[in-house]
């Protein structure tokens, strides 16, 4: 018998506004078989985590798996701290945002390590997130500026040492816990694009932590899925399902934050420019799902539902997301060429 791979599952970040349980149930009611909190649903009241045992309970009633914790805004105050940048509020306690970088960047460390800790109690051994802006923002722009090095300067060279210094007890800890990072390649983060990501992988002497969170819907600048994904492919350790459109006619880098205004549109899955089956075939022709389902001792690895638009209900697109993998993504995989039963 053909043999299904994948489950549908969903992130839980664009619906902070839920606890937990409520996550769940709405995961649940919505058509999934998994689910990825953020790494805010699993905090206590005290800053802290939630014993690992109410948790793991949460799951089992929901009757939902644990497709591991999203943890991407804790790294991006970790690594763009020390620029003293505001986008990094949102995600911090009110009483830290009023210390100094270093300090902020302190906390982001202490508390990702114990998100290691709770992560290891679970089994989650796969984290989803993305590297702040180590190169700083000169070069988190990605625009072909003339003056990242000059006689006394390299943007480019301070950045990776600043990347490998910084991240270097995280990595570590993660290592020593089996722990992977899967960074979301990602327009103005620590790696934008697949020789981005793999300039890091350099930097860090191949370090087997470092890996990447697949999601098509941030290839819309110039490298597309494939090319980004082929070229990263034994790294992918962990994807979102996500689409998008350009509205023609507009400039994709413009200051105006209000969504609607945007030429680049976070879409219904369905309704996208991108091809979802296709990007499926691609995550098989990496190996993710055999990568994940070793590492995380399951039978089948998570289609993660992220989707997002500007004008329909968070809760409705999400669900209609996760219904569309169910019904389109988790198909039986080939077990050999079509080939094979020609002429029998």
């Amino acid at each position: 018998m053909a043999q299904t791979i994948f489950h549908p599952s969903v992130e839980g970040a664009q619906h902070g506004a839920k606890s937990l349980a409520e996550f769940l149930a709405y995961a649940k009611k919505s058509g999934a078989a998994g689910a990825q909190p953020s790494n805010f649903m699993l905090q206590n009241d005290k800053g802290g985590f939630k014993p690992a045992k109410e948790i793991k309970q949460a799951f089992q009633k929901a009757g939902l798996n644990l497709d591991g914790i999203s943890c991407h805004c804790p790294f991006w105050v970790h690594t763009t701290a020390w620029t003293g940048s505001p986008t990094i509020r949102p995600f911090i306690p009110a009483d830290m945002a009023k210390k100094a970088p270093a300090q902020i960047e302190q906390w982001a460390e202490s508390y990702l390590l114990g998100l290691f800790d709770l992560a290891v109690e679970l089994g989650v051994k796969i984290l989803p997130m993305f590297w702040g802006v180590a190169f700083g923002w000169e070069l988190a722009t990605g625009y072909p500026w003339g003056f990242w090095k000059g006689a006394d300067y390299d943007l480019l060279q301070e950045g990776k040492e600043r990347f490998v210094k910084k991240t270097a007890k995280l990595r570590q800890r993660a290592k020593d816990l089996g722990i992977y990072l899967a960074h979301e390649i990602h327009p103005g983060t620590g790696a934008m694009c697949a020789d981005d990501f793999n300039l890091l992988v350099s930097a860090c002497d191949g370090d087997k932590c470092l890996t990447v969170n697949a999601d098509p819907s941030h290839c819309w600048e110039g490298e597309d899925w494939e090319t980004r994904f082929t070229k990263v492919g034994p790294r992918i350790y962990a994807c979102h399902v996500k689409n998008f459109v350009i509205r023609r006619t507009l400039p994709l880098r413009m200051m105006d934050g209000d969504w609607p205004n945007r030429a680049m549109q976070f879409v219904d899955i369905p309704t996208g420019q991108l091809n979802m089956m296709r990007y499926v075939e691609l995550l098989i022709h990496t190996g993710y799902p055999q990568r994940y389902c070793q590492i995380m001792k399951a039978k089948t690895a998570p289609l993660i539902v992220e989707a997002e638009s500007a004008y329909r209900d968070i809760d409705a697109t999400s669900a209609n997301g996760i219904q569309y993998v169910r019904d389109h993504c988790c198909w039986p995989i080939a077990s050999g060429s079509f080939e094979d039963g020609m002429g029998a």
